[in-house]
């Protein structure tokens, strides 16, 4: 039978209010006959009967009906009860014969309580017993550990007085291992011999670490040998190269912005005449920047590292962050003589076209 228990929650729930019972035993006659009462059907209703009656309860009971009658809970004894009836009719069909007087037996809902502890392994861990006996072994494992160091501590720090002995039993005395397995009798002996100067005479003493241990354990030989090459040579890598041109070009065109910017206001700019001087220094500078542009294209299409890749530049952008540095200065008059420049560098191809049609016609 199914999880029918569920359909006499309240009854088990106020009998064992009422007793010190563990557990409701009921017939199983009288489970089916309060099945057919939650239903709304006869006791001796068919399989359609009791479909027809449960579409009918849960298109009201369901919590997402919306009707007034929608309940989690009826609609959970509505669906135990269908599926309890469903398995007494397939038995049926079956020619399954079960004893109804037979007693049935429904556990209480009870909740765990969550604060008892087990009173096996000192109470310490959590989950599983195979878990909890495990972590147990861990921390007496190193209880013990620390019991030991402390003991050999003690042990060391009673004989620190004593001077160092060249007998036989010098060893013994200071073999002495630490928690990190280091022996006081090594220690002993390098400070024995560097009183003696036995370090003074080294090979290699005061010179410098081998460049090998600089070498890459996962790069072969011969391809470390030609990178140390190329570097001493001078030679770098393109993507490096092309890297610094970037740096240094967004460098110029920075600064160019940082000149222009003092002969305008506050950004957005407001004044006609701002917005065409304006505009006509991008138009300056477009070129300028499609090569900056195509430089950055080439970098990110070589560059090893993904993180090493550049934006594309555009002055758009780049001109709100200079107009708000408060370091520049703003509103200056411009100079006279950068018209007059501009104006003689127009004239000049006019006259020499004007002086060759002159020519050609006489």
């Amino acid at each position: 039978m199914l999880n029918a228990g569920k359909i006499f929650g309240s009854y088990i729930g106020s009998l064992s209010g009422r007793s010190c019972l563990r557990g409701v035993h009921l017939k199983r006659r009288e489970v089916y006959l309060q099945c057919f009462r939650i239903l709304g059907v006869c006791e001796g209703a068919d399989q359609n009967t009791v479909r027809q009656a449960y579409l009918d309860l849960v298109k009201r009971v369901h919590p997402d009906s919306g009707c007034e009658e929608a309940s989690a809970e009826r609609f959970q004894q509505v669906d135990e009860a269908f599926k309890t009836l469903q398995e007494k009719f397939a038995k049926g069909r079956r020619n399954i014969q079960e004893d109804e007087e037979q007693a049935m037996e429904f556990d209480i809902e009870h909740t765990a309580p969550q604060h008892r502890q087990f009173l096996s392994n000192e109470g310490i861990g959590v989950g599983t017993p195979f878990q909890r006996q495990k972590q147990y072994q861990q921390v007496r494992a190193m209880k013990a550990q620390e019991r030991v160091l402390e003991h050999r501590i003690d042990k060391a720090a009673a004989g620190d007085s004593t001077l160092m002995s060249k007998e036989g039993n010098h060893f013994r005395k200071h073999a002495i291992k630490t928690k990190y397995g280091i022996d006081r009798v090594v220690e002993d002996l390098i400070q024995e011999s560097m009183s003696k100067g036995d370090f003074n005479n080294l090979n290699g003493s005061g010179k410098p670490l081998s460049s090998a241990q600089s070498q890459n354990p996962y790069l072969d030989f011969t391809t470390h040998k030609l990178n140390s090459i190329m570097l001493d040579n001078g030679f770098m890598p393109e993507w490096i190269t092309l890297s610094k041109e970037i740096r240094d070009a967004r460098q110029q065109l920075l600064q160019k912005v940082r000149l222009e910017r003092i002969y305008y206001g506050d950004w957005p700019l407001q004044r006609p005449d701002e917005q065409d001087a304006w505009q006509r220094f991008s138009l300056n500078l477009e070129h300028e920047v499609q090569e900056l542009n195509k430089l950055i294209d080439k970098y990110n299409l070589i560059v090893p590292i993904l993180k090493n890749q550049f934006f594309r530049y555009r002055l758009d952008r780049e001109a709100p962050v200079v107009f708000k540095e408060a370091t520049l200065k703003r509103n200056q008059q411009r100079p006279a003589v950068e018209y007059k420049a501009k104006d003689e560098q127009s004239e000049k191809p006019l006259k020499s076209l004007i002086s060759e049609l002159f020519a050609r016609l006489l």
